[in-house]
């Protein structure tokens, strides 16, 4: 479950103890509250420690609130910062507004005045993080998004339903093109951090030399090209759900760094010295052996058990081929209103052929093949010969090939089958058909003739 007594940590930054005793009597309760009584106390506290919001004096002996906003800004331009000023250093506030601070309050202090502004400069932080992800994924994913009926697939509809209920942490199996973000999905959108962020990142598409600051963040000059501080995946997902796809592709130290994220629930940016607090649900995938790999010594023994808390298997397309027809359906619905078209179905010859062949891409190859044929057929009905020349002609030779027999009938029997096959997958026609068997049209007449 979410934290929901995690407090926001503000600091009050005044060189007057009456002025800070009053700030914490309003915020204390509704916030963490931590005191500086000068400039230089205050960047600090600022570099060394996590807050998400200040409050600062203008008017301070050691140094002025103006060279200390601009501190701050150097460091983090991303941390709230109000300005607390005299009425009479109002233009000082404005300058404060344009060099960074989100808002300022005049002294005296109105109680209700400060409060508003705490939890305004706060709400703009958090509408900041969601506006840098743009939070495409905020559509509700139900699990009428999971296709399928077989038995397989009703099993991975209850354990989502079980893990949607607590924060366990989920490993999501299975090969290439199965649905594993998907399941990840919707075991977010059906959890209670559903109105927080869902972040997905695939270790294996992001260069190694990137992959910890994509995850942990770095600070401005942390290495050559970082120009400018940057959150990383953990800040952008605090509250939400950090969906790790191809986890197996971590290096060593990444996935020590990503244990002690993990079991400490804070991270560290790169180039920088404080910890962050982060609460954040964990969902990985992977389309390889993890367990093997920790036997081969590939990945990290303690990490796999921190990530296996509740395996999730996704078996492939060819061993759950009833779900093939409703799969059809639903990808062929989708691509007649994408492309304003109202093909009315498959024959029964064409769905036979999908369902004969074995799928290496899974759904995502079976996807892909449906908006093909969507994008290039006419209205009216997709026929076996409308069907990829590859499907097509795997799927016949699986229908009619029976291994029995020595090795040298076996092989002979395989070349008729195929070339059968690509004969009606060309209409008959023999010169297409030597052409694609890549022989002389002389040399298919021949080895035809020899079946006589």
């Amino acid at each position: 479950m979410v934290d929901t007594k995690k407090l926001a940590v503000v600091l009050v930054v005044d060189d007057e103890p009456a002025v800070l005793e009053t700030f914490e009597s309003i915020l204390e309760g509704k916030f963490t509250v931590l005191t500086a009584r000068g400039g230089v106390e205050a960047l600090e506290r600022v570099t060394k420690e996590s807050i998400n919001l200040v409050f600062l004096d203008i008017t301070m002996p050691d140094m002025d609130g103006i060279r200390v906003l601009r501190k701050i800004k150097e460091y983090d331009e991303n941390l709230a910062v109000i300005m607390a000023t005299a009425t009479d250093s109002a233009r000082k506030a404005v300058e404060a507004m344009q060099l960074g601070a989100c808002n300022y309050i005049t002294k005296p202090f109105d109680a209700r005045e400060v409060l508003a502004a705490a939890e305004k400069a706060l709400a703009q932080e958090k509408l900041r993080k969601e506006v840098i992800y743009l939070r495409s994924q905020k559509e509700e994913i139900k699990f009428d998004n999971i296709i399928g009926k077989s038995k397989k697939i009703r099993e991975i509809y209850k354990i989502i339903e079980k893990v949607a209920e607590n924060d366990a942490t989920v490993l999501i199996s299975g090969e290439s093109g199965t649905g594993k973000e998907l399941i990840a999905r919707a075991i977010h959108f059906n959890s209670t951090r559903r109105e927080k962020p869902f972040i997905p990142i695939n270790c294996a598409s992001i260069p190694e030399n990137l992959l910890e600051s994509e995850l942990f963040g770095h600070e401005k000059g942390a290495f050559t090209d970082a120009i400018n501080q940057k959150l990383g995946m953990f800040e952008l997902a605090d509250e939400g759900t950090l969906f790790l796809d191809e986890i197996s592709g971590l290096r060593f130290d990444v996935q020590s760094n990503l244990l002690r994220a993990l079991e400490e629930k804070e991270v560290r940016r790169l180039g920088g010295t404080k910890l962050i607090k982060v609460d954040v649900r964990i969902l990985s995938a992977t389309n390889v052996d993890l367990k093997q790999a920790v036997q081969e010594g590939k990945f990290r023994q303690d990490l796999y058990y921190r990530l296996n808390v509740v395996p999730i298997y996704l078996a492939p397309l060819r061993e759950r081929k009833e779900d093939i027809p409703v799969l059809v359906d639903h990808f062929l619905k989708r691509y007649n209103q994408v492309f304003r078209k109202k093909i009315e179905g498959l024959t029964q010859e064409a769905l036979e052929c999908l369902m004969s062949y074995e799928w290496p891409g899974n759904i995502r190859e079976l996807k892909n093949v449906i908006e093909r044929l969507a994008a290039l057929k006419d209205d009216g009905i997709i026929t076996h010969k409308d069907l990829p020349f590859d499907i097509f002609v795997n799927s016949s030779l699986a229908k009619n090939f029976k291994a029995e027999g020595g090795l040298k009938e076996a092989g002979k029997d395989f070349e008729k089958k195929y070339i059968e096959a690509v004969l009606e997958r060309v209409g008959g026609n023999k010169t297409k058909a030597a052409k694609i068997l890549g022989i002389h049209r002389n040399a298919l007449f021949n080895k035809m003739k020899s079946w006589a």
